[in-house]
This record gives C-alpha cells, sequence and structure tokens, in this order.
C-alpha cells in the first residue's frame, strides 16, 4: 500500500486499529515462546502500540519499525519518555527506556539490525498489507530474522468478498504458504469474535475469527 495511505490515517487519526491495552492474545500466550528475559522482541509496523510497553514491562528489549513520524512520538509522549534520536540507514531511530524504534521503511530493516532479535510480534503488520505485499514481506523482511528465533503471530479469517482490508484476512492456508519453509508453525488457538466487533456485523461480514500462531525460524 502506498505510505501516503499511512500517513494520512494518522494525521485523520484514522487509527481504528490501534487498541487501548494490549493485545489480550499477547498476555495470554507469549510466556509459550519460552524467551528469556533481556531478549530483544522486533514489533513491525509498531504505530504506538501498548504491546511494546507491555513487553518491556516483562523484560525485553523491544525494536519497532513505523513509518509514521507521528505514531512514534506519540508512543513516547504518551509514556512520559523523551528518546534520543540517531540516524539509521532505514530512517531515524528513536532510543528510550527498553524500546527503540526505527521510524522508516520495514522493507529496509537489513539482517544486522535485525541480528540479536530472539523474538517477534505481529499483530497488526501481516493483516494490514494487501497480498502481493503480504508475500514480499515474509519473503524479505521475515526472513532477515535469525535462526531460532520465536514468534507469535496474530492474523484474523472472515469471508473476503465481504469486506475490503485493511485489515486483511489472512486464512491458516496463506499463512502456511508463506513461512512454512522457514518457520515451524504452530496454531495456538482460533476464537470467534464476530460478536464483539458491530462495525463488521453492521458491514454484513458473516464470521470473524481472530487466529495466533507460535512460529519458531528453522
Amino acid at each position: 500500500m502506498d505510505p501516503a495511505f499511512w500517513h494520512s490515517r494518522w494525521q485523520e487519526g484514522r487509527i481504528g486499529f490501534h487498541q487501548d491495552r494490549p493485545t489480550p492474545l499477547l498476555v495470554e500466550h507469549w510466556t509459550s515462546l519460552g524467551l528469556a528475559q533481556g531478549s530483544r522482541v522486533f514489533v513491525p509496523l509498531c504505530g504506538k502500540s501498548l504491546d511494546m510497553a507491555w513487553l518491556a514491562s516483562q523484560g525485553h528489549r523491544v525494536l519497532g519499525v513505523e513509518l509514521s513520524a507521528m505514531a512514534v512520538r506519540a508512543f513516547y509522549d504518551e509514556h512520559g519518555l523523551a528518546p534520543s534520536i540517531e540516524q539509521h540507514p532505514a530512517g531515524d531511530i528513536y532510543r528510550a527506556g527498553d524500546v527503540d524504534i526505527v521510524r522508516g521503511d520495514a522493507f529496509a530493516l537489513d539482517a544486522d539490525t535485525l541480528r540479536d532479535c530472539a523474538g517477534v510480534f505481529d499483530r497488526g503488520a501481516l493483516i494490514a498489507l494487501p497480498p502481493d505485499m503480504r508475500r514480499r514481506y515474509a519473503s524479505e523482511l521475515y526472513a532477515r530474522l535469525p535462526a531460532g528465533c520465536r514468534g507469535l503471530l496474530v492474523t484474523l479469517e472472515y469471508p473476503a468478498h465481504e469486506k475490503a482490508g485493511p485489515p486483511f484476512s489472512v486464512p491458516e492456508a496463506e499463512v502456511r504458504d508463506l513461512f512454512g519453509r522457514d518457520w515451524r508453525i504452530e496454531v495456538l488457538v482460533r476464537r470467534d469474535i464476530l460478536d464483539a466487533q458491530p462495525a463488521f456485523v453492521a458491514e454484513g461480514v458473516s464470521s470473524r475469527h481472530t487466529v495466533a500462531y507460535r512460529l519458531e525460524r528453522r
């Protein structure tokens, strides 16, 4: 998708994808990854997600990447942090506490930047991308994460013909097609959430599930 689309969403305050609490499936299932405290966790397309603060509270060092400078500044402002800002090949990198955020293009991150990421949490990244970009995302960005990296991936499933994304429906078959060669994949939970999504019901969506996957880089 055109970067201008996401810049306009932030500028206009159309950020319904932002949650006012940490992702419940993150809180429920993160410990199943077995990552040690102090491990670095990558959060792609992070926005100003409270998930980053939650991960830091669990003793992790967080590396986010986000296109919108407005979103990055909002994260630190809302947590009372005054980040330092350094130049990075992919864009400016903000640092404060245990959360670093690269303000730039996620596809510009190289393997060296991601080499010590023991974990990855993906709640709003894969489902934010249309099909052609999802394939590039998996084959380029995820491919730069190191062997042994463990991840928690959260997706949505709904009849794609009933609603245009984002967020996009990403069925299990596609997850396995995108990641199966390089990652071990385990479904942790599939949960019906349609009753909690009145906006989707109003648009005529007949079913909606959220799915959490455990990933491990081969």
